[in-house]
């Protein structure tokens, strides 16, 4: 199986839910909520994109950068890449339901395994998607990470204990989901998170305990006081709020603001290796993404997954080379065109 092939494939098995078009810009989809697209207008997808696009970066090509080294540690966890899989969750409610949900993330949790970058699985309005996510990361020695969504706290405590059962080595609570249609759909009661309720379920693991969808510097700075390892810059990849501005928009302050005092993480309109060094140059220490893995997932299954992040990493390397970076470390803000 080729790339194309693969596409070509996904393209079939998401069954209407996902058109796979060339660039996964939110336009097709826009409003698709059930579905792949953003909520609304689709604004809040199409600005991810958009907003990582108009980023541009200088290249550098007088230097001794032979074999850039893309590796990094992150959670006490060595990766070949900067890169996890986002926690896309829901085949039946957003993926037209031809494959499984634990077929799906299959593909998904192994294939990131095998290629040295590690997934991170999630919970939706659908309870045994949970249980089918951690059944797959205890099948493969919890190599990932668990997203809950924003339940009554004693609710997320129970599921947190759940991952650590099924021994994830890191878990986290996406609060934007809050404004997800697909749990308001089911009657499922989400709720807000303040300082105080983060700081109790912080103190119920001694996991990493991340905070997803942070998108404001005055919330990165209440993560940090709430005691969280690591927060997402994130809105959900548009899917939670309309008319948000794009992640990469609003990166740079939030990382000037917490950087070294927390981890950040960075997701929203990445594609490829390239928009991985723009994310990381704009201040993140690591990148999610998420559509491009349910495309790879549904297109070629574990072997389709594994082709897209090769094909990542190949990207971010010769990127690395192009910008002069034997390392991650190496990119900052010199690599971003002012």
């Amino acid at each position: 199986m080729n790339y194309q092939e693969m596409l070509k494939e996904a393209r079939q098995n998401l069954n209407g839910s996902c058109k796979v078009c060339k660039a996964c810009n939110g336009v097709a989809c826009s409003g698709e909520v059930p579905g792949m697209g953003g909520k609304g207008t689709g604004s809040a997808f199409t600005e991810n994109f958009k907003s990582l696009q108009n980023v541009k970066i200088n290249m550098r090509v007088i230097h001794n950068v032979l074999n850039p080294d893309t590796s990094v540690e992150l959670f006490g966890k060595k990766m070949k890449a900067p890169i996890f899989a986002a926690p896309v969750t829901g085949t039946t409610l957003n993926m037209g339901g031809k494959i499984s949900e634990k077929d799906y993330i299959t593909s998904v949790v192994e294939g990131c395994i095998e290629s040295d970058i590690y997934p991170m699985v999630g919970d939706t309005a659908v309870d045994s998607f949970l249980m089918d996510n951690l059944d797959v990361l205890k099948e493969n020695d919890g190599e990932g990470i668990v997203f809950i969504k924003p339940w009554e706290n004693h609710d997320i405590i129970k599921k947190i204990k759940l991952a650590e059962e099924a021994g994830a080595y890191a878990v986290g609570v996406d609060v934007d989901a809050c404004g997800l249609v697909t749990l308001s759909m089911h009657g499922k009661k989400v709720v807000p998170k303040d300082v105080e309720a983060l700081k109790e379920l912080k103190a119920s693991t001694k996991l990493p305990f991340i905070v997803k969808g942070i998108m404001t510097v005055d919330d990165a700075l209440l993560a940090v006081q709430a005691g969280a390892d690591a927060i997402v810059v994130s809105n959900h990849g548009g899917r939670v709020l309309d008319c948000t501005p794009g992640s990469a928009d609003v990166l740079p302050a939030i990382a000037e603001a917490v950087k070294g005092k927390i981890t950040i993480l960075a997701d929203g309109g990445v594609r490829n290796g390239v928009d991985v060094l723009k994310m990381i140059g704009l201040g993140a220490d690591g990148v999610l993404i998420g559509r491009p893995f349910v495309t790879a997932s549904f297109g070629g299954g574990k072997e389709g997954v594994e082709m897209y992040v090769n094909k990542v990493i190949d990207e971010l390397e010769a990127t690395m080379r192009l910008t002069g970076c034997q390392s991650i470390k190496d990119i900052d803000g010199k690599v971003i065109f002012r």
